[in-house]
């Protein structure tokens, strides 16, 4: 530790216990200095009963120095626990893999568990049209809606935006010799997918998500599934809806529909 660094934090703790700070006293000499008194300068000891004396002996400056040390020791720690828990709250949630295992279908748990991906084309939601929401197949977390999805030609469902930013971890992945970013469910920790920035509009942004991580709910059934609070998010989709479903077929083109073909 250096010197100086070292009479700071000697002068801080003096001060937590209460006492003063004062001019420092300097050319104190001493038959066997202390490797500590390197340079032969001592901290303020003016309000200590010794500290009158023409000259202050290394092991009086020892003593001082090994009392204030643990509070040194004892105050660093304290600092260091508000990180510690900064990191706990920052951390990835522990997922029980063994429950897991029983719960999902063995490509479920490869994909959410070990960070696996399924074949493109070949899953169950990278064509799914319907209108709904998806959430976390394992702890039903709303994590991406319908409204949102987009062919990204790539094979996977793929969206612009979560439901909600929070309910998602975004993390470095330098697996497989690339440098990715890694899309997390925050509360199961279960994998979802990627995120890359070769999106559509408004967001710019594509999470490429597996379906296998994914559980789909139809819009009618929201209220039975608990997610009622949710159906606002499909309001105006559901006005297209009915408003393209209410047009008569083979109406009559409105002037200039054919030059938008």
């Amino acid at each position: 530790m250096r010197k100086a660094a070292l009479e700071r934090i000697c002068l801080n703790a003096l001060e937590a216990i209460g006492v003063p700070r004062f001019h420092s006293v300097y050319c104190l000499k001493t038959t066997n200095p202390s490797p500590l008194m390197h340079h032969r300068r001592l901290l303020p000891f003016a309000s200590l009963p010794f500290a009158s004396l023409p000259c202050v002996s290394a092991i009086s400056s020892l003593l001082l120095i090994s009392s204030i040390l643990p509070l040194v020791s004892s105050t660093a720690s304290a600092a260091d626990k508000p990180a510690a828990a900064a990191e706990k709250t920052t951390a990835e949630p522990v997922v029980n893999k063994e429950e897991l295992r029983k719960k999902l279908s063995p490509l479920q748990y490869d994909v959410t568990c070990n960070a696996a991906t399924e074949p493109p084309f070949r899953n169950a939601y990278w064509d799914n049209h319907k209108m709904g929401l998806y959430v976390d197949v394992i702890d039903g977390e709303p994590l991406f809606a319908s409204n949102h999805k987009f062919d990204s030609g790539s094979g996977w469902p793929s969206f612009f935006q979560p439901v909600s930013k929070a309910s998602i971890i975004e993390k470095e992945d330098r697996t497989h010799n690339m440098i990715r970013v890694e899309v997390i469910s925050k509360k199961s920790g279960a994998h979802l997918g990627h995120l890359f920035p070769d999106g559509p509009r408004p967001t710019g942004m594509r999470y490429c998500i597996n379906s296998a991580s994914l559980r789909f709910i139809p819009v009618a059934e929201l209220e039975k599934e608990g997610y009622g609070k949710l159906r606002p998010l499909f309001a105006e989709a559901e006005t297209q809806s009915t408003d393209s479903a209410a047009k008569p077929v083979g109406a009559a083109a409105k002037p200039g529909d054919a030059s938008k073909k």
